[in-house]
């Protein structure tokens, strides 16, 4: 199967701990903070053509931490921290549930949890042009990279959040990235190299 020259190249991309600080279960919204670099990383694939979308697993509120609608409003402090420094996501997807949750409604062997790829379907369902055969995600989890190869992408795991955590073994389980990177941009510098896109970093 060959790739689509028509089709845009995507990035998937985890949210706490590749974009945003690692913060636990974020109760206020000013606690989510840009990692350094993290906006100019985004907008380099936004002038590469390649797309950005976010793909997250938010259990909060099938834990019973705090209602959906502050998932939103987190996803929207993201989005406006990136936007305030010129980047932006092309989309936004997470999945809310999990199955031992405390909260019914949210409390489902979902088919959306990474590293299940629901939400990756969804994406390219709602945008045709992405291209599946040059797909990445970036996360600083074992699910992020599972997710990758699940859906025959690359995985690019990042050591912030608990990526070293995961190098380790100390959490969720031995996963074989493609690449690892200290951080979001020099993940976004091997996946723009390895798509042979020239960039003005």
């Amino acid at each position: 199967m060959t790739s689509n020259p028509q089709g845009r190249p995507v990035v998937y991309l985890d949210r706490d701990g590749t974009l945003n600080v690692e913060d636990g279960y974020i109760r206020q919204l000013e606690r989510l903070v840009l990692i350094p670099g993290a906006a100019q990383a985004v907008r380099r694939l936004n002038e590469a053509g390649v797309a950005a979308v976010l793909i997250t697993n938010q259990s909060g509120a099938a834990r019973g931490y705090y209602p959906e609608s502050h998932i939103l409003d987190l996803n929207n402090r993201l989005v406006g921290l990136l936007e305030k420094d010129g980047a932006h996501l092309d989309a936004v997807y997470y999945c809310p549930h999990l199955p031992d949750g405390t909260v019914a409604e949210f409390t489902s062997n979902c088919k959306c949890r990474k590293p299940e790829i629901g939400l990756v379907e969804r994406a390219c369902m709602d945008d045709q042009s992405l291209d599946k055969n040059r797909s990445y995600v970036v996360g600083d989890k074992s699910t992020d990279v599972e997710l990758a190869h699940n859906i025959g992408g690359k995985g690019v795991l990042v050591r912030t959040g608990y990526g070293e955590q995961v190098l380790d073994g100390t959490y969720q389980w031995p996963v074989k990235p493609d690449y690892i990177a200290s951080e979001i941009t020099e993940a976004i510098d091997w996946i723009l190299a390895d798509l042979k896109v020239k960039t003005t970093a």
